[in-house]
């Protein structure tokens, strides 16, 4: 037989308002009789009926999930973290990927808007005048940008550059490389401004770049010529593509240049030399993205990041 929301009142000894709303407006709800609603609803079965309660609340409980680059190892965690969380709330999760093209990314949003409750954009290349007028279609929470008047998640990678070329400085490097990421990037802005920070190190900055292994790899050369002993790189794509790059010019790493890299991605980790690199938490700021828009909560919430010493840095000769 049909289990019905009811059936699923009567078993948790609620009313069926409470039970409406846990799966309409968590939030709404306190914490213990939503566990115990959503528990007798797993055990007997229950599904909401989604079309009959979109018309009802004029929700869809569908949520879309908008990525710079879902072939960026950097991603794969944030989104699962996200769809966890939303699959948690009785929310659909959407994902789409706008390969770092911002005209793309507004075409997305457009095409999502009528469609989704709310969206969250991870690193998003649109302008912000854009961004803005786009968050009027739809509620956004944005991942790693400032926007006004937006939710916004941020992973705090200043302090993490910051932190990285401090490292270097401590083993010895006085001149940094710089390898930035693409033209627009509010991170690779935070990062340059916290590495000019540092005192007692001549920063050079390159690029702008691509934000893969084969930016990295484009940006050898130039590494190699302005003459740095060490390199903080856009993210760790960008810095196993350097090592590359270098190694083809006759470089070792860290033998004659240190390499740091952003995000600790799996691929670092197994990399030869073994990626020193920025850690940033992007599965938590998935989950938290998905339960700021779910909550309806316009707040900016930074989270922590922190160096991880690996193998490619070492003092200078």
């Amino acid at each position: 037989m049909t289990v019905t929301i009811r059936d699923v009142a009567r078993a948790s000894g609620v009313h069926v308002s409470t039970v409406s709303r846990t799966f309409s407006a968590p939030h709404m709800v306190n914490a213990a009789t939503r566990t115990r609603v959503l528990t007798v609803a797993e055990e007997l079965g229950y599904r909401p009926n989604r079309a009959a309660r979109a018309l009802t609340t004029g929700r869809t409980h569908n949520l879309g999930l908008i990525v710079a680059d879902i072939a960026n190892p950097f991603f794969p965690p944030l989104i699962k973290a996200a769809h966890s969380a939303a699959r948690q709330r009785d929310y659909h999760l959407f994902v789409a990927d706008t390969d770092e093209e911002p005209a793309v990314e507004e075409e997305l949003v457009q095409a999502f808007s009528k469609q989704v409750d709310g969206l969250v954009l991870c690193s998003p290349r649109a302008s912000n005048r854009a961004l803005e007028r786009l968050a009027e279609r739809v509620p956004v929470v944005v991942v790693n940008r400032r926007l006004r008047g937006a939710a916004t998640v941020l992973m705090d990678v200043g302090h993490g550059a910051r932190a990285a070329v401090e490292h270097l400085s401590e083993l010895g490097h006085r001149k940094v490389a710089l390898v930035a990421g693409p033209a627009g990037s509010w991170t690779s802005a935070e990062i340059r401004q916290a590495a000019e920070r540092v005192s007692g190190v001549e920063l050079v900055v390159i690029g702008p770049n691509a934000p893969t292994e084969r930016g990295g790899l484009a940006a050898a050369r130039s590494v190699r010529d302005c003459g740095a002993t060490g390199v903080l790189a856009y993210n760790d794509l960008v810095a196993i593509g350097l090592i590359e790059g270098l190694g083809n010019l006759g470089l070792a790493v860290p033998g004659d240049v240190s390499v740091v890299g952003i995000d600790d991605i799996v691929p670092g980790r197994l990399n030869r030399p073994k990626l020193t690199t920025v850690a940033m938490p992007a599965a938590a700021a998935g989950r938290l993205a998905v339960d700021l828009l779910i909550q309806e909560v316009t707040a900016t919430t930074s989270l922590e990041t922190h160096l991880v010493v690996r193998e490619s840095t070492a003092p200078p000769r």
